[in-house]
């Protein structure tokens, strides 16, 4: 993705995901936004010159949500409205149907994180849940974000065994509201 469509992506997600206030648009309870709304207030902002931000035009937006790694955007069935996939911190009702993991997942994290999740277990902390990977590349991917990557084995069959419900987001996270210590194995 070019270095200015990541800045893009980057502010798009604080704003889909975290603080719509920024730019003053409306979200619904399911975190869908208008996509005309989000350009039009987009480039408002862009032009107070409050960020460095290249212009939004719905082509780029389009790329944005094509080329992102991570699938982070997700348009309506009908393309009039967008929303992020996954992480929110503020309160949205994604509709996602619970669904039976693998059996197991993983969870990337930053060494120094450890000792705390082997005390305490996984939790949402300022997110709507915790996030969980397939694979375990992934999951290292995610760790090294803060640090040297630590990969935890989550032992997820086993807990929706034991009633816990797992979600899939649109872009192929695997969702749970926490992890009790007794499920999670350090894996690398």
């Amino acid at each position: 993705m070019k270095k200015e469509l990541v800045s893009v992506s980057k502010f798009l997600s604080l704003v889909l995901r975290h603080k719509p206030e920024t730019l003053g648009i409306k979200m619904d309870s399911e975190g869908w936004v208008e996509v005309d709304e989000l350009i039009r207030e987009y480039n408002i902002y862009q032009k107070s010159g409050k960020f460095g931000l290249i212009e939004l035009t719905k082509e780029i937006l389009d790329e944005v949500v094509a080329t992102n790694d991570k699938k982070r955007f997700a348009y309506s069935k009908d393309g009039w409205n967008i929303r992020a996939s996954q992480g929110h911190s503020i309160e949205v009702d994604l509709k996602l149907d619970p669904k039976s993991p693998p059996e197991y997942l993983y969870h990337g994290t930053a060494d120094k994180f450890t000792p705390a999740i082997l005390k305490d277990g996984l939790k949402k902390m300022k997110r709507q849940h915790v996030h969980l990977s397939q694979t375990v590349e992934t999951a290292a991917k995610v760790g090294s974000r803060h640090g040297k990557p630590q990969v935890l084995r989550i032992k997820s069959r086993e807990m929706q065994k034991d009633g816990f419900n797992f979600f899939l987001s649109d872009n192929g996270v695997w969702l749970v509201n926490d992890v009790p210590v007794k499920y999670i194995d350090v894996w690398m």
